[in-house]
């Protein structure tokens, strides 16, 4: 005969699940930047959701790792929402700063008249005549650049990409002898012109990449076998 237990069955309590609020608010803040973040003038509003998205969805990824929390995906995403949207709130920054410096360089200017110098064209005494009879410098219109890639130990490069508008436009040769080198044209004036040249090596020896503009040395990079040499410079006046 079974003598009944004196303690009544229970069931074993049920763990709740973890939950990843931050991730989700992440995800939703770095997807309502992107959608605003190429729209000019509204996408100004981007900046912060982003950069919060950037953060919560940072929180989030992590404390699903640890395993307090679940949603590990929907941070992740969140991450890389809001991250793309930041680039694009970084690019419309640069694309409006350069609209605004071109056209404050295109305003005329009055020319200045010396200190007590009379106004209008009386000929014989102007004080500024002998300084119209000197020639006036030619101002720069454009930039020559020269992108040069060498070698040592009969290193080749597996690829070599450079920039070719001083913006994103690009060219790639691959599995190039060395030493190699190319000149383009780029338009003086700007304010925001890059300049940038990436090689990778063969495995082989060591590659070293330059760039030259209008004969001077301004940028260099080396690595070895099969590592990667770039190197970049902004030449416009935002630049110097």
């Amino acid at each position: 005969m079974t003598t009944p237990s004196p303690y009544p069955y229970q069931a074993a309590p049920v763990a709740a699940p973890p939950r990843n609020g931050l991730g989700t608010a992440g995800f939703v803040l770095g997807l309502v930047g992107l959608l605003f973040s190429p729209i000019p003038f509204i996408g100004v509003i981007a900046w912060p959701l982003v950069i919060v998205g950037i953060i919560l969805s940072g929180i989030g990824f992590s404390r699903a790792k640890s395993g307090v929390a679940n949603n590990k995906g929907l941070a992740l995403t969140g991450i890389i929402l809001s991250a793309i949207g930041l680039v694009i709130c970084i690019l419309w920054t640069a694309v409006f700063s350069k609209a605004v410096v071109d056209a404050a360089n295109s305003l005329p200017t009055a020319p200045m008249s010396a200190p007590g110098a009379p106004l209008g064209n009386d000929a014989g005494t102007s004080a500024l005549a002998p300084a119209q009879e000197q020639p006036a410098q030619e101002p720069v219109t454009e930039h020559t650049v020269v992108y040069r890639v060498t070698g040592t130990g009969g290193a080749k490069a597996g690829n070599i990409t450079y920039t070719t508008d001083g913006m994103t436009t690009s060219n790639q040769e691959a599995n190039v002898k060395l030493p190699w080198e190319k000149t383009i044209k780029l338009p003086a004036g700007k304010s925001l012109q890059m300049v940038s040249i990436l090689a990778q090596g063969s495995g082989k020896g060591s590659i070293k990449v330059t760039i030259e503009v209008d004969g001077k040395l301004i940028k260099e990079a080396s690595a070895q076998e099969y590592g990667v040499a770039h190197a970049n410079e902004n030449i416009g006046s935002l630049g110097n």
